[in-house]
């Protein structure tokens, strides 16, 4: 009987303070929306930065005095170091055939003896496709044998863990900030139903009634405030991404996707998690001072 009476007085509550919840309802829509946004684009990023990582690979060249067998036998060590994902043995005659597939000339012909070294491209692990883990793994492939030339695009990935960090921290205080935002306005409506029913709490307060009887009316007033807004944010995204994006720009929409299909439960519970935060916060400070 408690449970039906407080979730009565949760959804009276809106009703009874209807401008205000619109208000909060809509603020929290446009809030949501543009968290819904961010967190695609962001994770869009991230997934995009790990495919890149996955592509990044070593090359490695060996000493033209190093025996075959040997080569093979480092070849086989290498494949065992932590981080290393896959090992391409690029023999002397395969070097030649990816040259004359290249450029169309048998170098054999042109000098009349293959230069060309034999080699190995190491594929790492994602995780380990950071400029400190791979120097690191090339560190550990040069103690295999001295003479090797082991070369990646350091450079490259210095630039793009630079980039991915800058992001990072842009996304995530766009995220902060509107969240906070989100609490605050939620917290501003709830404190306005609180105080057309001082008279209620009072008399609630007289009869010896609980702190958490008191509130937990307000708190799901909040969090169905929440859960609207985020409901809202939810269809919104999904017209901007799985129609218009979809019509018109089909490949963005392809990189997007996937991380769009994670949003939308999201949405509804960041938007309940904002409503409920909101509403604890202005009725325990009422409480505390009254």
């Amino acid at each position: 009987m408690d449970l039906v009476f407080l979730i009565k007085e949760g959804f009276s509550g809106i009703w009874r303070a209807k401008l205000p919840a619109a208000v909060t309802v809509v603020t929290g829509f446009f809030a949501l929306v543009l968290l819904g946004l961010f967190a695609t684009v962001s994770m869009s990023f991230f997934d995009v930065i790990d495919e890149v990582r996955g592509r990044v690979e070593l090359e490695v060249f060996f000493d033209e005095r190093s025996a075959e067998e040997d080569v093979l036998g480092i070849v086989d060590r290498i494949d065992g170091l932590e981080g290393v994902d896959e090992v391409t043995y690029i023999s002397k005659d395969d070097a030649a055939r990816i040259f004359e597939q290249e450029f169309g000339r048998d170098i054999e012909r042109i000098l009349g003896v293959n230069p060309l070294p034999r080699s190995v491209h190491v594929s790492v692990l994602p995780l380990y496709a950071r400029p400190d883990s791979l120097e690191g793994i090339a560190s550990r492939i040069g103690a295999l044998q001295e003479g090797m030339d082991i070369r990646y695009n350091k450079v490259f990935l210095e630039r793009l863990e630079e980039n991915a960090r800058i992001f990072t921290f842009l996304t995530a205080g766009m995220g902060i900030l509107i969240s906070i935002a989100t609490v605050v306005l939620v917290g501003y409506t709830i404190r306005l139903a609180i105080y057309s029913r001082q008279e209620s709490i009072k008399t609630m307060r007289l009869v010896g009634a609980a702190n958490w009887f008191i509130r937990a009316p307000y708190v799901i007033e909040g969090g169905v405030q929440g859960v609207l807004a985020g409901a809202l944010a939810s269809l919104a995204v999904y017209v901007i991404f799985e129609q218009l994006l979809l019509r018109y720009e089909p490949g963005i929409y392809e990189v997007m996707h996937p991380s769009t299909l994670m949003v939308y439960p999201i949405l509804v519970g960041l938007g309940f998690f904002l409503g409920v935060s909101g509403s604890m916060l202005s009725v325990r400070q009422y409480l505390r001072r009254s």
